[in-house]
């Protein structure tokens, strides 16, 4: 009899594909975000209802049992992230690559006083993906600086999609633009086609795939809601 139990476990786990679940989760929302006020990187608390909507995502995604959460450090999304790290019995860790896009003399700003101030500028930001505000990032700069942080996991977690545990994700916790960026960035999308990526609300979350030894990232999910998740479930 040729090869045994071993053999024969070795030679299909090569022949299966390898896929990597990808979930960019945004954070709840803020005062700010009532507000209609540009947020940036300024550090920003959840209000009373983010910190419902982060528990409510984190009871979501926790069925999903993810490998790894990420977030970036500022409170917002820290505080969403430890919302469901807290459900999976892990630990958050931080990384300021996943910041907010950087609105430069925008931050702190509200849509109207920035349309005041600079009229027909914000059309111009989301409709160019090289446009910064004022001594600001684009979209373009935050895909630059966070990309690399997914390549550093595809390379540094080996059995990531590999193995029973395949389908489990990594969870990144970001903000709107930076996830609309990174999005972009990973599917490789030419940066005139960037703006195809509409709003993102709060607590929803972007599921990709990355398929391949070195993967080639596809969409599966776009503003995925955990209230949808839990429609009909008492």
């Amino acid at each position: 009899m040729m090869g045994g139990p071993d053999t024969h476990d070795s030679s299909v786990e090569r022949m299966t594909p390898v896929v990597r679940r990808l979930i960019l989760l945004r954070h709840g929302q803020t005062e700010y975000n009532a507000a209609s006020r540009m947020q940036g990187q300024l550090d920003t608390e959840l209000s009373a209802l983010g910190v419902q909507q982060a528990a409510t995502a984190g009871a979501v995604l926790a069925r999903r049992a993810p490998r790894l959460i990420i977030s970036s450090d500022l409170t917002r999304a820290r505080d969403t992230a430890v919302a469901l790290a807290d459900r999976c019995g892990l630990t958050v860790t931080t990384d300021t690559r996943l910041r907010e896009t950087h609105l430069g003399d925008w931050q702190g700003m509200t849509h109207l006083e920035v349309d005041e101030a600079m009229p027909g500028a914000r059309g111009q930001w989301r409709d160019d993906a090289h446009w910064r505000p004022p001594n600001g990032e684009s979209r373009v700069d935050v895909a630059a600086r966070s990309v690399p942080l997914v390549a550093e996991l595809v390379e540094g977690l080996p059995d990531w999609g590999r193995g029973p545990d395949a389908d489990t994700p990594v969870v990144l916790v970001a903000h709107g633009g930076a996830i609309a960026a990174l999005t972009a960035g990973l599917l490789d999308l030419p940066v005139r086609n960037w703006p195809v990526f509409g709003g993102l609300a709060n607590t929803s979350w972007v599921q990709l795939s990355g398929h391949g030894d070195t993967p080639t990232w596809r969409l599966d999910v776009w503003n995925a809601s955990a209230e949808v998740a839990d429609a009909g479930v008492q």
